[in-house]
């Protein structure tokens, strides 16, 4: 089977590891950065160019979106649905998974439980709006932010309007949540693909650090998940719409939190920290796709 994979860097281990796993199951894995693929509309097809190749039909796209660049990105897996070769991941869910506000206000929507979360510019009265959050530390999180960074956490109300106003200044916008304490600077991450929590582990941060991120420090262990957990996680990305997605709970006193689900998850650590081959799952869910659409009829091999 011919296996599209859409990303903008040939060395990061998760597509190596797509490649190499690719090539051990008898696929053939071919990688695209995004931002070279031209989209051709208005003539006989559609179709997409990398430079002056018309690129060749794959039989399945398996999008790898970052967060730079995520609105082209998202238009290229469009196009590929607009040709009828079937994604992973349908483009609407990434573009929802991408939005951090729209993802939580659909996950509220749906009754799976988040952090308490403001979102507002300019208020007047920011420590009664704390308060109604459970007051001091807080937690901000730019719209934009990925792998833990601009996430901060403040500690007073003075660092909390001095963080806010600067981040205004800069037009950005942010979400303003209640701090798990409990969680004690742990979260975590559950791999679902196709309804099912495939694989599952906490991560840890450093020693003084709020973030469990494994890109700053943070390491994973491998967990047996709650039930309660493993429901949680299956319902977020079917709220979400997503076949494969990573989901990140916090573990507090209420039970899981979810704070974010995403459409691109990396999976070094949840390899090194399971001893499970999260590649070939990815690699099966990409079959599995291309396959169901032939079912449905809606996969198209063109000229």
């Amino acid at each position: 089977m011919n296996i599209l994979v859409l990303s903008r860097k040939w060395s990061l281990y998760t597509v190596r590891r797509l490649r190499q796993e690719g090539a051990r199951m008898g696929h053939r894995v071919e990688v695209v950065d995004p931002f070279r693929c031209i989209l051709s509309l208005g003539g006989k097809e559609p179709c997409v160019r990398v430079g002056e190749r018309r690129l060749s039909r794959p039989d399945v796209v398996l999008p790898r979106i970052g967060t730079w660049g995520a609105a082209y990105a998202i238009s290229v897996v469009r196009h590929f649905d607009l040709m009828k070769v079937p994604v992973v991941n349908p483009p609407a869910a990434i573009e929802l998974a991408k939005n951090k506000l729209g993802c939580l206000q659909r996950l509220a929507a749906r009754g799976i439980p988040v952090p308490e979360t403001l979102i507002l510019r300019y208020p007047r009265r920011l420590d009664r709006l704390i308060r109604q959050i459970g007051g001091l530390p807080i937690v901000l999180k730019l719209l934009r932010g990925t792998q833990g960074m601009g996430v901060v956490l403040a500690e007073s109300l003075r660092s909390a309007e001095s963080m806010l106003e600067t981040i205004w200044s800069l037009g950005e916008d942010i979400l303003i949540q209640h701090f798990v304490s409990e969680s004690g600077g742990r979260d975590i991450r559950a791999l679902v693909i196709h309804g099912r929590v495939r694989a599952a582990m906490r991560r840890v941060g450093p020693e003084g650090e709020f973030r469990s991120n494994i890109h700053r420090g943070g390491v994973g262990e491998a967990v047996a998940l709650d039930p309660e957990y493993g429901r949680t996680a299956v319902r977020a990305a079917r709220a979400v719409g997503l076949n494969l997605a990573g989901v990140d709970m916090l573990e507090s006193a209420r039970g899981p939190q979810v704070i974010e689900v995403n459409a691109s998850p990396g999976f070094e650590g949840l390899e090194e920290a399971t001893g499970r081959n999260i590649a070939r799952m990815f690699l099966e869910a990409a079959v599995r796709a291309a396959r169901e659409a032939r079912g449905k009829g809606t996969w198209d091999r063109g000229p």
